[in-house]
């Protein structure tokens, strides 16, 4: 896991990294058979930057009832982005960006 800093960031910015993180990981314990994962995050130029890999099996999907479709309306609410790169037997990213300079 790599944090580049250690100040806080605002409270819904944090609430949402955690939350990335934490349902990516129960992903990849879940369903990707991953032997491997890494968790970075990253603030670049007033967003937050939280990205996680794993070397699993893949061919996760962002459906609308499921923690990943969560996640993405998550980031989203917060005018963030959220992608996910996930081909069949070529690992999961997943990478959100969430915008630092919002209103607490």
């Amino acid at each position: 896991m790599t944090v580049d800093e250690t100040e806080r960031w605002p409270p819904p910015i944090e609430s949402a990294a955690y939350f990335v993180v934490s349902e990516a990981l129960t992903n990849v314990l879940k369903y990707a058979r991953a032997s491997a994962a890494t968790i970075r995050v990253m603030p670049r130029n007033e967003v937050l930057v939280v990205e996680v890999t794993d070397n699993g099996r893949g061919g996760a999907q962002p459906t609308h009832s499921s923690g990943l479709g969560g996640l993405r309306d998550r980031v989203e609410a917060l005018d963030g982005t959220f992608v996910l790169e996930s081909p069949m037997g070529a690992g999961t990213r997943i990478h959100a960006r969430l915008p630092l300079a919002i209103e607490t």
